[in-house]
């Protein structure tokens, strides 16, 4: 691999860390468990494993047995992301009902790979449209909610 299109590589896993950071820093303010920083790295990673899958997979000659799946290293992705987002899930009791947090911050970590997988896809538009979405549904839609919850408090 030649150091321009390393280069290449790395200006996605930075676009990535970056658009995962806009959602993270939602996260960060609303004081979640996984914040800007988790956010990033999540994005950046997921970024970073399709395009070293996609480089593994354009080394081999054609002549070589390989069955490749490109799937499976989305799914992987999936599936340890999805670990990493049950650690931010709490289930506990608080005045005698049951209480879960963490939902939330776990969709958007799930979010912030996919929009990192998008990233190493050259999905630019649809990369920064997702960050820009799951940043509406964590900050307009949470204030949107609040102010329903505070109307039906004073009646």
């Amino acid at each position: 691999m030649d150091a321009s299109t390393e280069l290449q590589m790395l200006g996605k896993v930075i676009i990535a860390a970056l658009l995962g950071g806009i959602v993270g820093l939602e996260r960060e303010a609303a004081e979640r468990p996984a914040g800007l920083r988790t956010h990033m790295l999540v994005g950046a990673t997921s970024a970073f494993f399709v395009m070293l899958a996609t480089y593994m997979i354009s080394s081999f000659e054609p002549q070589d047995i390989v069955t490749v799946d490109p799937v499976r290293v989305v799914e992987a992705i999936v599936v340890g992301v999805s670990f990493l987002g049950a650690g931010t899930i709490f289930k506990y009791t608080r005045g005698g009902e049951g209480v879960v947090e963490g939902l939330t911050t776990s969709a958007s970590i799930l979010s912030v790979a996919a929009i990192g997988i998008a990233v190493a896809l050259n999905a630019f538009i649809l990369a920064v449209g997702a960050a820009l979405l799951n940043l509406f549904i964590n900050w307009a839609l949470m204030y949107l909610v609040s102010r329903v919850k505070s109307q039906q408090d004073r009646t």
